[in-house]
């Protein structure tokens, strides 16, 4: 199974910038693919940005042109790092692993932006 760390998160004002890490206990190159949800209390978990072994990407509409999903395949890393951050951004974030037929989470990372 695949174990998921994530990093990153904080307090930032509207308009800043965070980056948040994921770091797998297995080669990214071997996932099918990685992606970053959120999850607001009392609320669904979204998928905010995925990217495929293959290299494609998926943006939830609200973020696109904001948040830009990468990977580090050396460092067995994905990233998102996530600009022009609004308030309605603020969510726990969660990093997502799918091997196969399974899937798998990270514990979460706290975001919160202030207006």
């Amino acid at each position: 199974q695949v174990q998921l760390v994530e990093s990153g998160g904080g307090l930032v004002q509207a308009g800043g910038s965070l980056r948040l890490s994921c770091a797998a206990s297995e080669k990214i190159a071997s996932i099918n693919a990685m992606g970053w949800y959120r999850q607001g209390p009392g609320k669904q978990r979204v998928l905010v940005a995925r990217i495929t072994s293959d290299g494609r990407l998926n943006y939830q509409d609200s973020v696109k042109g904001r948040f830009t999903i990468s990977r580090d395949n050396a460092k067995n890393t994905v990233y998102l790092q996530m600009n022009s951050l609004k308030p309605e951004d603020t969510s726990v974030y969660y990093c997502n692993a799918v091997w196969g037929d399974d899937f798998y989470w990270g514990q979460g990372t706290q975001v919160t932006v202030s207006s």
